[in-house]
């Protein structure tokens, strides 16, 4: 008898294993002996039923439950339940977020095989892009697949279907490739002029702008990203030695997001950050207010974040 439990944040990783754990099962015991139910939608006396039934003409079978600690009874009764659970019965508990506070949580750790999907870091996720690229029978070094997520950024969705989409123009994926078929993520470009503007590259910086106003991305648009990513190094320096995980987790930002923005905030004062971010607020209400041309007001306060060192 398999009990497994299926968590975590990764919504990618979470689901692939929710998919090849039924496949594996159907394979050798058909569809039909695969019973599915949703937490939102089946009484906990309907899903603690089919857990404890025997199978029916298959010597075993499958029940995949989808959240079904949304039914407080099911959650209330759940030592029970995985006790009364059938010999000739797999079971699968598909639960993306669980309150580790709580009893529910404590007893499928304990009591099932747990397995637990969190994000990846940029490490991480340029490391499953290099398998991911040797797995369908192509190749990608690790800059290369460091400079993707930097590009396209941390959703591992979004990046399994760029991966895919350059290994059907060419399986040997590079740089090159990567510039022509993907598209930056307007985050990462700002979060790029932000980096260049404090390293002092001037000319870069400006060239970052000014490919993001030939995207058609309006100056209040960049803006808004603007004052995002200062937030971001605010939380960040705020935070002092604090791990990216802990931040990422009490301020509720991707841990990609932090370790990123840790190299920034190392060149920079906390008082420095709250002076761009006044002084960002102050071309925003002007620009609002008044007939200023955005795009000079803009670049002018690229100016002030090169000369902010």
């Amino acid at each position: 008898m398999m009990i497994v439990t299926v968590t975590g944040p990764n919504d990618l990783l979470r689901r692939d294993e929710l998919v090849a754990l039924t496949s594996a099962f159907e394979a050798e015991f058909g569809d039909m002996a695969i019973e599915r139910f949703d937490g939102e939608e089946t009484t906990a006396e309907r899903m603690r039923e089919s857990i404890q039934s025997m199978p029916f003409l298959s010597p075993k079978k499958l029940v995949v439950l989808r959240e079904p600690g949304k039914q407080k009874a099911f959650a209330e009764a759940i030592t029970d339940i995985l006790q009364d659970a059938g010999d000739t019965t797999d079971l699968i508990i598909y639960e993306p977020k669980l309150d580790k506070r709580g009893s529910y949580y404590k007893t499928l750790k304990k009591a099932t095989d747990f397995r637990e999907f969190s994000d990846l870091d940029m490490r991480g996720l340029a490391t499953w892009a290099v398998d991911y690229a040797k797995h369908q029978g192509g190749s990608l070094s690790n800059s290369d697949a460091t400079f993707l997520v930097n590009r396209v950024g941390p959703n591992q969705q979004m990046l399994r279907s760029e991966l895919q989409k350059l290994l059907a123009y060419d399986t040997a994926i590079n740089k090159e490739s990567i510039q022509l078929l993907t598209e930056p993520l307007p985050q990462s470009t700002v979060f790029e002029l932000l980096d260049a503007a404090f390293a002092g590259k001037t000319q870069y910086a400006f060239e970052l702008y000014q490919e993001q106003r030939a995207l058609k991305v309006e100056p209040q648009a960049i803006i808004a990203m603007l004052a995002w990513q200062l937030h971001v190094l605010a939380v960040v320096k705020a935070a002092g030695t604090r791990s990216p995980d802990h931040i990422a987790k009490e301020a509720k930002l991707n841990p990609f997001v932090i370790r990123k923005s840790q190299a920034v905030t190392r060149r920079l004062s906390l008082s420095q950050i709250k002076t761009l971010i006044a002084d960002l607020l102050t071309l925003d209400l002007q620009l609002k207010r008044s007939a200023l041309d955005a795009d000079e007001a803009l670049q002018f306060y690229l100016l002030k974040l090169v000369n902010s060192q």
